[in-house]
């Protein structure tokens, strides 16, 4: 991005060149990521796949061909892989060179849709490649544009999921699928592919947001994980870990996966991965069984190559204890890998606002009785990691901030020369800072730059909670502010309830959007977040509308007496999900009456309507068990309680295709609302889920939400409504309310 925006907008936002995490080639010369764009003129969607060159961080247009994605390297720095979606619901496996731009040729179709492509190189000519892709029950790939038309709706079910996050459960499967690319003649060939989870009853990657996070080869075979399949999904968040040795990617598995199942370990499972050589594994797997919120643990399984039955890979397998200052360490990974030599775990976790990469030592981690993570990497968030080139122990790493959607940099973990191995810990430079170790490559935006923002606009806070715990909050200021002016508040909840605002970019709720039209924004992360230690996240569990609530009291409070350019008197609230369930929580109780106008997007309404939901373990675990066991604790906090105390205007969000929270919890709000007589709106949008994932529907949506907040603390509408999409209705106090 070189041209700089006037002011940063949500359709400057929404329009802004998207960039992916890049991956290095074998070389470390350049870089490889993908760039899409909408184009609110045009109304359409184009998408790249380009090169940066790691030195001079000047980009290359490899192909810019419709429906194309996911690049890999090949055997060197000169070819790529890339998939493209062909006609009839097939897939072109592309070969292209960086050196010849424009000449390509399809190495395989595969006669479906696949997708999650990773690939491994075996030897010259040759290259194991996995992807995942729908499996019919018997195990042939699933292509929905090829299937018999059928003559009717009806789907039967005998047991739940019936429905998951924003589609009907059916009986075709996520599957891993593997082959061998072979180079005969100058050109790559893919001849076949096989399913690794052929008649295992076995799904993976995990629906309904796994992906390359879920599997991982080598040339030594294939890890996964999956969901335990004697348990129902909906009630249980159990894993276990899986490995199936190949030893010729072009032929059918000779092994049934061999499964890993640790007693101490009884939840949820991902990021199976095996070290540069094949000839370690690793993977992270919660300790509790229907509790998705769990803190990760890691285990590492040593000569995982040499493990031919499932008894010798449980005796293999080490949990590995982390500790920080004599205790054990309480973050949480997220994801994990390698480093070049195998000596060292990198785990990427949230800390205080920030998604952080560290290291661990497995020799020392081995020898003693517990580890003690290292940071890497300083403010922002991390978003992937790779091996700058091979041989090499420097990083490269695509992150992002609050100000930058894209950051690729260059980590050196020892802060010692290129020609060194990868340091030790007690041979690292104590002086130096994590962020003495980057050397950014490119920052998409300038550092902000290009949407007229920069890093001085971002601050925190940190304020006394409802216990004896401190809470973290994150401060966005407008890019024109001045400490001599008052701005109105923009209270923003984050949803979860176990998750975090963190110094991050986000299309979908932006703190610097709200920001530049004109408000302080102050990002809360009261109990239950994450990212603060697993008792933190853990306490919000029977407590939804307690200490959470009580925590953004003493947060308005503090804001009140210690920020003297906040207008507590103009004032709006603002959350989705859990947020949205704290707006309805706000309007029964005594905060609501400190906020001119709410905004809830896809919340809790009534606390027995989450029966409905799809993941019911999610609701039993902070519920503290199902609501005929518990009784008490889902009717103490369910908000509808309190209806009789609404009174603020409340713009309600709620989307058809959420199944996660059906969209019968904001017709229920709306219906309150008007029945009361309360300033109200109501915003659907009939193809979108638990979130406003499309553009043009992203920006109805911001403009419909932000037009709402700055009428009740003056300031100018962003943008007009179109009249075409709103429909007028008399309210109950005779104003004309806009449904949309």
């Amino acid at each position: 991005m070189t041209s700089r925006a006037t002011k940063f907008t949500p359709k400057v936002l929404l329009g802004a060149p998207r960039r992916s995490p890049a991956v290095p080639d074998p070389t470390g010369r350049l870089a490889v990521y993908t760039l899409s764009t909408y184009s609110f003129e045009s109304h359409r969607k184009t998408s790249e796949i380009r090169v940066i060159d790691i030195t001079t961080s000047q980009s290359l247009l490899i192909t810019n061909e419709e429906k194309t994605s996911e690049p890999v390297w090949l055997e060197d720095a000169s070819e790529l892989l890339w998939l493209k979606e062909g006609d009839k619901g097939v897939t072109e496996l592309v070969v292209g060179h960086v050196e010849e731009v424009g000449n390509t040729y399809v190495a395989g179709v595969v006669p479906g849709g696949v997708s999650n492509v990773k690939a491994k190189v075996l030897g010259p000519g040759r290259v194991a490649l996995g992807v995942t892709g729908k499996s019919r029950p018997n195990g042939t790939l699933y292509n929905k544009e090829v299937e018999p038309e059928r003559y009717t709706t009806g789907r039967l079910y005998d047991q739940t999921i019936v429905r998951h996050w924003d589609e009907y459960v059916t009986p075709e499967k996520n599957a891993i699928w593997y082959g061998e690319l072979k180079k005969v003649n100058s050109r790559w060939s893919l001849e076949s592919l096989a399913n690794a989870l052929k008649d295992t009853g076995l799904e993976s990657p995990i629906p309904p947001f796994g992906g390359k996070d879920h599997y991982d080869i080598s040339a030594t075979g294939l890890l996964f994980v999956a969901k335990d399949p004697s348990l129902n999904p909906a009630f249980n968040t159990k894993c276990n870990f899986y490995r199936v040795p190949i030893s010729d990617f072009s032929k059918r598995p000779s092994w049934k996966p061999q499964k890993l199942e640790l007693e101490a370990l009884q939840g949820a499972a991902s990021s199976p991965v095996f070290s540069a050589d094949g000839t370690s594994a690793a993977f992270l797997q919660m300790k509790q069984n229907g509790y998705e919120s769990d803190r990760n643990h890691l285990v590492y399984i040593a000569d995982i190559a040499q493990v031919d039955d499932p008894d010798s890979l449980i005796t293999s397998a080490q949990l590995l204890r982390l500790e920080l200052d004599g205790f054990e360490w309480d973050r949480s990974p997220s994801s994990i890998c390698f480093s070049p030599d195998g000596r060292m775990l990198l785990l990427v976790a949230e800390d205080e606002a920030d998604d952080v990469l560290f290291k661990i030592d497995l020799e020392e981690a081995l020898s003693a009785s517990s580890q003690h993570p290292q940071r890497l990497t300083g403010s922002g968030a991390v978003s992937d990691v790779q091996v700058l080139r091979s041989g090499s122990r420097e990083l490269f790493v695509s992150s992002t901030s609050l100000v930058d959607n894209s950051i690729y940099k260059i980590i050196d973990p020892s802060g010692a020369d290129d020609s060194n191995t990868w340091a030790k810990d007690d041979q690292l430079t104590t002086s130096l800072s994590p962020e003495s170790r980057e050397r950014v490559v490119s920052s998409h935006s300038s550092n902000g730059n290009a949407f007229g923002l920069s890093n001085e606009q971002v601050s925190e806070i940190w304020f006394q909670g409802a216990g004896d715990h401190q809470v973290h909050a994150l401060v966005v200021r407008p890019s024109n502010f001045s400490e001599s002016k008052t701005y109105p508040l923009a209270y923003l909840i984050h949803g979860g309830p176990q998750g975090a605002w963190a110094r991050s970019w986000s299309t979908r709720w932006n703190p610097a959007v709200f920001a530049e039209q004109g408000y302080i924004v102050i990002c809360p992360n009261p109990t239950g977040s994450t990212g603060y230690g697993q008792a933190f996240t853990d306490a919000i569990a029977g407590s939804w509308g307690g200490l959470p609530y009580q925590d953004l009291v003493k947060g308005f409070e503090y804001i009140k007496e210690n920020l003297s350019y906040v207008d507590i008197d103009r004032a709006v609230a603002l959350g989705a999900s859990y947020g949205g369930y704290m707006m309805n929580w706000f309007q029964g109780h005594e905060l609501g009456r400190v906020f001119k106008a709410l905004v809830c997007h896809d919340g809790v309404f009534s606390m027995a309507d989450q029966m409905s939901s799809d993941e019911q373990y999610f609701p039993n675990h902070d519920l503290e068990g199902p609501y005929w066991q518990s009784k008490e604790t889902w009717e103490r906090w369910d908000p509808s309680r309190f209806t009789g105390n609404w009174s603020t205007p409340m713009l309600v969000i709620h989307n058809e295709l959420d199944y996660r929270l059906p969209i019968s919890e904001g017709l229920a709000m709306f219906n309150v609302l008007q029945e009361r007589g309360i300033e109200s709106r109501f915003l659907t949008f009939s193809d979108e889920n638990h979130w406003v994932l499309k553009e043009e529907n992203s920006l109805v949506w911001h403009t419909v939400v932000l037009n709402w907040i700055n009428r009740f603390v003056g300031l100018p509408s962003y943008a007009e409504e179109d009249p075409v999409d709103s429909v007028g209705v008399k309210a109950a106090s005779g104003k004309v309310i806009a449904m949309g």
